[in-house]
């Protein structure tokens, strides 16, 4: 079960992975419906910063890569990536 907002792990110390899972566990929860309404909203509050981490996470990764390609071509190397 997912950790209620007030018992929830702090950001900075998630991975991308876990913050995924709690993501996906939190919507499973809202999507059977069995919660009540206050939990409901902290549980929406919390997917909604988790949201916004994996977003985070995701376009530092695309920095990074994007770093990499370039290498020593400059600007030449630096290819868009595609999230999979």
């Amino acid at each position: 079960m997912a950790a209620k907002a007030k018992d929830a792990v702090p950001l900075d110390q998630l991975s991308f992975e876990a913050a995924l899972k709690e993501l996906e566990e939190i919507v499973a929860r809202l999507e059977q419906g069995a919660v009540e309404l206050d939990d409901s909203i902290a549980l929406y509050e919390r997917g909604q910063v988790l949201k916004a981490h994996c977003e985070n996470k995701l376009k530092a990764a695309e920095g990074r890569l994007e770093k990499i390609v370039q290498g020593t071509k400059g600007l030449e190397g630096v290819t868009a990536v595609e999230p999979g």
